[in-house]
């Protein structure tokens, strides 16, 4: 799904998290997601300048600008990419091998950016199971699990401002 862009990965996120639990439930999730992010990434290196010229240029060239512009740091910038909406994952997919993104930054950046977003998932697909009231949902280890997943995520790009 991930390789050809298919709506529906988060269900299936949901799924492993009421099937698998939460640790083999993530690894599944991350595991599989940085497989067809990474298969979208090596066909879009193959066919997919045409698409993306066509589809979003004015992205294309932001995002090429910004890419020129962090080479440095490249591997911090594709982190924060991942963890936050500014792009969206298929745009940024199928758009890295066109700006010269090299792969090992691409898939140190889309498992480790993955991490947070297929916790939520698969827990939530726990909860759902396991879901009695609306207030099941809140509970203190959940919401500093996720405080600590979001400052372990930006504390490289934090430090690295420090430094220049």
């Amino acid at each position: 799904m991930q390789t050809f862009m298919i709506p529906g990965t988060v269900f299936m996120s949901l799924l492993a998290g009421a099937l698998f639990g939460v640790f083999k439930g993530v690894a599944l999730v991350v595991f599989t997601a940085t497989a067809g992010a990474s298969s979208c990434y090596f066909l879009s290196k193959v066919v997919g300048r045409p698409l993306v010229f066509s589809l979003w240029p004015d992205k294309l060239s932001f995002f090429q600008a910004q890419v020129a512009q962090r080479r440095e740091c490249l591997l911090n910038y594709m982190l924060f990419l991942r963890l936050t909406p500014t792009l969206p994952n298929t745009f940024i997919n199928v758009a890295s091998p066109i700006v010269d993104i090299p792969y090992r930054i691409f898939f140190l950046a889309t498992f480790i950016g993955l991490i947070p977003a297929a916790y939520i998932t698969v827990k939530a697909g726990i909860a759902l199971g396991e879901l009695q009231s609306v207030g099941d949902l809140y509970d203190f280890k959940s919401i500093a699990t996720l405080f600590i997943i979001g400052v372990v995520s930006v504390t490289p790009t934090l430090m690295s401002k420090t430094k220049s």
